[in-house]
């Protein structure tokens, strides 16, 4: 069960005093508060955990500073959809907002390598009107002597470009504790130029410390991607960890299932679950395309396989696309062969833009007769 308090409750009254005294002395049931900052006001969530199913609805709504109550129908508690759930699925970080209504396109380098690269590719991106991107100072590999990243060392000159672009928002994987620590540190010794999303790779969707560490902060959003040899259900529990924590500005990322039966491809892609993530939780959900193809295959209608996939996950209802591009891929440390040119740019986004307006005619189809069936 959830109890919505009402917005800016005053935690030293007396109505907020009797609510906890009350919550203390209910029986076999434990409670989580959660505060959320927003631009106007102040939110406060408590979550009870344990025997709640004798406790009413209208009864707990009675109680001092309650303003709705939620009763918890599915097993994610803090992400999940639940009946008569009207808590917003949307987040603002660093002026842009994440949702299950818009779309946010994240392109950019896999890795950074050079200076002059990672200009370039932000330069690119004002041309053509984009405000995020992604750039991975920390590489986690298969093998122990591939590049790693350059970890910490990147990280000022990528802030202070972000900054000279107009870059609000970079997607970057992090793999321990301490990159929490070195990426706010970077970005306080710059001048807090941009923001950053933390991202969860598919490897460490299991590791549960580091989930609840990085859930612990609510300075920065997560994008988690999907455990690449897992089940969807264990991968949202994975966002849940989150969550539960703390910080409910998550994003689930589809990046592709590994197996053999996605060949030719470099995982066997798993959009059509964009729309599942979206009914089982309220969090935007973003589509990997590089990672799930892996390869520039063109078709013989001149359409990259990469493009046709981002379309297919584009008109499904994606929120989020994080993308390969690089100024020179046959000089990228890392992905180079799906990488896709600074020259493809225009092109793509064209094409994002065209399955997106797709998108939003079958929903508005989809309603029209909806609201038909019901008159």
């Amino acid at each position: 069960m959830i109890l919505i308090l009402t917005p800016d409750v005053d935690q030293q009254g007396a109505e907020y005093g009797q609510l906890i005294g009350f919550l203390d002395q209910l029986p076999n049931i434990q409670y989580r508060m959660h505060h959320e900052q927003g631009v106007q006001q102040r939110l406060t969530e408590v979550y009870l955990i344990g025997d709640t199913a004798a406790l009413g609805l209208d009864y707990m709504k009675s109680l001092p500073c309650v303003e709705r109550v939620v009763r918890v129908s599915e097993e994610y508690r803090v992400l999940g959809r639940h009946k008569d759930d009207t808590r917003p699925s949307d987040f603002e970080y660093n002026g842009v907002t994440f949702s299950q209504d818009n779309l946010n396109i994240f392109a950019g380098l896999c890795a950074v390598d050079t200076p002059e690269h990672v200009e370039r590719m932000m330069q690119a991106l004002q041309e053509h009107g984009q405000v995020c991107t992604r750039m991975g100072a920390y590489k986690p590999r298969t093998s122990p002597y591939s590049f790693q990243g350059h970890g910490k060392t990147c990280l000022p000159y990528v802030f202070e470009l972000a900054g000279k672009y107009g870059i609000k928002v970079i997607a970057m994987e992090i793999t321990h504790e301490s990159h929490v620590a070195e990426i706010r540190a970077a970005l306080h010794a710059t001048g807090n130029p941009t923001g950053v999303m933390l991202q969860i790779g598919t490897r460490n969707t299991q590791n549960f410390e580091l989930l609840k560490i990085v859930g612990r902060q609510q300075e920065f959003p997560v994008l988690i991607k999907r455990g690449f040899g897992i089940t969807l259900d264990e991968s949202i529990n994975a966002a849940e960890y989150l969550a539960s924590e703390g910080n409910r500005k998550v994003v689930f990322g589809l990046r592709g299932m590994k197996t053999n039966m996605g060949d030719p491809h470099r995982n066997f892609v798993d959009f059509a679950h964009v729309p599942v993530v979206k009914r089982l939780t309220r969090m935007p959900v973003c589509i990997d395309p590089s990672h799930s193809v892996g390869t520039r295959a063109v078709g013989p209608d001149g359409i990259l396989d990469i493009m046709q996939v981002v379309a297919q996950g584009v008109i499904a209802g994606a929120n989020m696309i994080l993308i390969d591009f690089h100024p020179a891929p046959a000089k990228a440390l890392v992905d180079g062969p799906q990488a896709m040119t600074l020259a493809e740019l225009p092109h793509f986004l064209e094409d994002v833009a065209l399955a997106r307006e797709t998108y939003l005619k079958r929903q508005a189809l989809a309603q029209r007769y909806a609201q038909g069936a019901a008159s």
